[in-house]
């Protein structure tokens, strides 16, 4: 009933639409473009998404990643990526798109807060077959052949920002093409679609990763922590030290993208973090990652058909215009 009361909703509602009836326009690009998002504010697992498709998508097809570069120090388009080799730094694009860009050695990765004027870009400068969208499920501007969301089960009893976390509001999962629920081992989330693809993603072969060498470390639940994230839901990140057996001796909870300014390892401490946020800091031995592979049951099958599916539309109708 709040959000009946709350301006932001009919902003929202204004703004999807206008879309909706084609009285905002959106570019559309001769290449598949897939998209990755999600409703609430930060934390649903987007760049996990992101790296498992991107990956997966990379063995069959030159794929490029296109970020608008949240929280980065700089504007316009920036090629952080050109075949796995890095060209940026993290505080030039953004956390999120410099890990993913060191995770992924064969794709390209570009930021831009003009997501169409980002994708023109990569058209005549690298060539991708396939358009990852990342975090894309609000920019409408530019369409997408396949839209999917990410939904956590807190989600599906929030409220609109700002009584809640949600930058849209439930029902905007119709425009979703495939749902898929995050943090499947932490949460028992029954809840499916009646009518959309419904999936969970299960983070797994988890491991400790000392950041000075990329060393997996075999004995870590010998060890004792200093555990620190900044994520949008630094909770699911304790929660899974405690679900794995980690010891943790002290926690350390910090904003969504924080820059780490001024932050010290301190002599005689190990200390355990994210892969986002370890790569923001110095490479050390008393600094790891937790580092973990994703599975997503079904996804591969019905993303590779979408793909299959435009390139035979598109090739039929560039042969209808030759003739």
């Amino acid at each position: 009933m709040l959000d009946f009361l709350n301006p932001y909703y009919y902003g929202v509602r204004l703004r999807n639409w206008l879309y909706d009836r084609c009285l905002l326009k959106s570019c559309k690009l001769p290449v598949p473009v897939l998209s990755v998002g999600n409703l609430s504010v930060g934390g649903s697992g987007k760049s996990s998404l992101v790296y498992y498709l991107a990956d997966f998508l990379s063995k069959s097809f030159r794929v490029c990643i296109l970020s608008r570069g949240y929280r980065r120090r700089t504007r316009g388009t920036l090629l952080v990526s050109h075949r796995g080799r890095l060209l940026r730094s993290w505080q030039e694009v953004g956390d999120e798109p410099y890990m993913l860009a060191r995770k992924l050695p064969e794709i390209s990765l570009l930021v831009d807060e003009d997501r169409c004027r980002g994708a023109d870009f990569a058209l005549r400068e690298l060539k991708p077959e396939v358009i990852l969208l990342d975090d894309g499920f609000q920019h409408r501007r530019i369409h997408r052949d396949l839209n999917i969301l990410l939904l956590k089960k807190k989600d599906l009893k929030d409220r609109l920002l700002p009584f809640g976390r949600l930058r849209e509001p439930l029902g905007s999962m119709e425009r979703a093409d495939i749902i898929v629920l995050s943090y499947g081992e932490l949460e028992d989330a029954n809840w499916m679609h009646p009518r959309k693809p419904t999936l969970r993603m299960l983070r797994e072969r988890w491991r400790v990763v000392r950041s000075s060498d990329g060393g997996v470390i075999e004995d870590f639940l010998h060890m004792n922590f200093v555990a620190f994230a900044g994520l949008g839901d630094n909770s699911q990140f304790f929660k899974t030290l405690e679900r794995l057996g980690i010891k943790v001796k002290k926690r350390l909870s910090f904003p969504d993208h924080y820059s780490y300014e001024g932050f010290k390892l301190a002599e005689g401490e190990a200390y355990l973090t994210t892969l986002k946020d370890a790569v923001k800091l110095p490479p050390s031995d008393k600094l790891y990652y937790l580092d973990f592979d994703v599975r997503v049951d079904g996804l591969k099958e019905l993303v590779y058909r979408c793909i299959i599916e435009r390139l035979r539309v598109g090739s039929s109708a560039g042969r209808a215009t030759d003739s």
